[in-house]
């Protein structure tokens, strides 16, 4: 019994195709909100919240929508072409919007005032480096107070900007509905997605196959990290429409490939008889007898490891969701090299975290990812606009490889403890933690940085949550599994499809 890794690959592509669209969609929707119509950071991190308030409402549905149709495509195609074809669709017809608000903006001296406030940024932050290299008062007063009219500048043209949306505010609101209209597309696919690898794969074979899937989905993700270097999405004012169709049409062709090439309902019937074959049942009927309640050791550790979930997706997805706004403005840095690198990071890294839990445990392997994000994240906040952006690299190189050992391990600790059929049940558990954090991310961590300044909070806010979650981590007892020999691609199973 062995995993057909060319099938496989090819069910993959449904993931490629979600990991490519939120690609995209994470680095310039915040650019769009905040230097296009000018909302402050709280109103875009509310907004930026809007996809995960519907996948903890809309994914369940749809899911179990597809599980209910029979189609002579099978049950989840059908929902993966029309969700792919609507997003598209509507994902290509925001940039219009966007396009006619940009016009709006650019008609005015809003760009030169924010050139001109860009380079005052780096002339204070060389200023201030000067005076501390100095140690003179005087001169870092001075440098301190020219950083606080740079603050001050970007505060005032964001707001000229949101004037300008005010006199006209149907293409904001415009954007938002059309916005909503792609968040739900994409909801209807996301779930059957998930759920295809399973149908076609025999149940021991399934964590293998999800560590396949999970990597066709980086692989979309870089190649539209890619795309934005080529397009120079980190530009402010500009239209993103010819690379929004260049992503849509990496989109369109993995649809495609997938369409042709994987045939659902046959596939779907040689597992059922290969799990006749080799004599697996896909609910065990002594499965009934392992359904138990927790101890109370055991639901305790349950709700640790759900709080740490939480807590790492709060600090992660802080920076995840406003890092091309704060790259592009607070920085003036080109975000798209830097994200590669940690994705690279990530993917070298998958085989090594696999042996390395497999020997130490997940537990402890989680809580030296932790560290390292945390690590990553507090060296974050040394980096000025001055600074050298090759000096980001590493930087991220460490965020990559700590977040992929975080996620790959983290999945598998709740499952761990489910009991026979009750494993999808746990599932949801983990996907509840995570994209609650998600929704909590963008929106308290906006607020503070219109409060504080997104300087002073950016990376803070990631480090202070990512280390609480070490505290919570910390103090789980179960669901670490003992140590067993596996193969390296089963100890990768698991990580989120965000």
């Amino acid at each position: 019994m062995k995993l057909n890794y060319k099938r496989t690959i090819l069910v993959g592509f449904a993931f490629f195709l979600i990991s490519a669209f939120w690609q995209a969609y994470d680095a310039i929707v915040p650019l769009i909100l905040t230097n296009h119509f000018g909302l402050s950071q709280t109103w875009s991190g509310a907004v930026m919240s809007f996809d995960n308030v519907l996948a903890v409402f809309l994914l369940p549905v749809f899911g179990a929508l597809s599980d209910k149709v029979n189609t002579k495509w099978g049950k989840r195609t059908p929902f993966i072409f029309i969700g792919t074809i609507l997003a598209v669709v509507g994902f290509i017809m925001l940039t219009f919007i966007d396009n006619y608000q940009l016009s709006a903006v650019i008609t005015t001296d809003i760009p030169e005032k924010y050139a001109a406030a860009d380079a005052a940024r780096k002339a204070a932050y060389e200023l201030m480096a000067s005076a501390r290299s100095a140690g003179d008062p005087t001169l870092i007063a001075e440098a301190t107070a020219a950083l606080k009219a740079v603050d001050d500048a970007f505060i005032a043209i964001a707001a000229e900007t949101f004037e300008i949306t005010m006199v006209n505010i149907v293409p904001l609101v415009l954007f938002i509905l059309l916005l909503l209209f792609v968040l739900i597309s994409m909801a209807i696919f996301r779930s059957p997605a998930v759920a295809l690898m399973p149908d076609v794969t025999v149940k021991p074979l399934r964590s293998k196959g999800n560590a396949i899937i999970n990597l066709m989905g980086t692989a979309g993700g870089i190649i539209v990290l890619v795309l934005g270097m080529v397009f120079a999405t980190s530009k402010i004012y500009m239209q993103y429409t010819w690379y929004v169709v260049a992503v849509c049409t990496a989109m369109v062709a993995g649809l495609v490939i997938f369409l042709f090439s994987v045939k659902e309902k046959l596939w779907a019937e040689e597992m059922l008889e290969d799990t006749r074959k080799y004599g697996i049942e896909e609910v065990a009927v002594e499965d009934n007898a392992e359904k138990r309640k927790l101890s109370r050791p055991e639901l305790i550790s349950l709700m640790l490891i759900l709080a740490s979930v939480a807590l790492w997706y709060i600090g992660y997805n802080s920076i995840t969701s406003k890092y091309s706004v704060y790259a592009t403005r607070e920085l003036g840095f080109e975000y798209n090299a830097t994200l590669i690198i940690a994705q690279a990071a990530a993917v070298i890294a998958y085989i090594p975290i696999g042996i390395i839990s497999s020997k130490f445990g997940r537990r402890k392997t989680i809580l030296a990812g932790i560290l390292m994000l945390a690590a990553a994240f507090l060296l974050g906040n040394f980096i000025t606009p001055i600074t050298p952006q090759p000096f980001m690299y590493p930087i991220f190189i460490l965020a990559g490889i700590g977040w992929a050992t975080i996620n790959v391990n983290s999945f598998p600790m709740v499952v761990e403890l489910a009991k026979g059929g009750d494993v999808g049940k746990y599932t949801g558990y983990y996907y509840t933690a995570s994209m609650a954090a998600q929704i909590v991310a963008p929106n308290l961590s906006g607020i503070l940085y219109d409060v504080f300044g997104m300087r002073n909070v950016f990376f803070v806010f990631g480090t202070v949550f990512v280390l609480l979650s070490f505290l919570t981590m910390f103090f789980v007892k179960h669901g670490d599994a003992k140590p067993e020999k596996q193969g390296a691609l089963e100890a990768l199973a698991g990580g989120d499809d965000d």
